[in-house]
């Protein structure tokens, strides 16, 4: 069902640091960070194991401030991830991120994100191949 996820920091620099001290002793290291070029949206670090992040921080979530939520949930296919994005917005949701590829994450990430009524990022992301 989830598949990742994160919140805004007001420090990332202070939060990554402490992150990485906080998680380490349950096996969970840095995974992942990406900066403003990658997501339009600041700094964000992913911190997981076996190489996936499944929690991630970030210092700006295009101006939403501390403590805004961001869930990924798992899809099972692509066309998943757009019917998501269609139902989403029918209810209401305000579209932040079209359904595609975001290979900045790795080559077959297709993710599509929405603001929910309280401006929190939800996403469905499928990790497959395309079909």
């Amino acid at each position: 069902m989830l598949d990742h996820v994160g919140f805004s920091v007001s420090d990332f620099a202070r939060s990554l640091a402490f992150y990485q001290r906080a998680l380490a002793p349950l096996g969970v290291g840095l995974v992942m960070q990406v900066g403003a070029a990658e997501t339009g949206a600041g700094n964000h670090a992913g911190f997981g194991e076996a190489g996936k992040p499944t929690f991630w921080i970030g210092d700006d979530d295009k101006g939403a401030g501390p403590g805004h939520g961001h869930v990924a949930f798992a899809a099972g296919d692509r066309a998943g991830v757009d019917a998501f994005h269609r139902a989403a917005l029918a209810a209401g949701g305000v579209d932040n991120g079209a359904p595609g590829l975001r290979p900045h994450y790795h080559p077959n990430y297709y993710g599509a994100f929405v603001l929910d009524p309280d401006g929190h990022n939800v996403e469905a992301v499928c990790h497959a191949p395309a079909a």
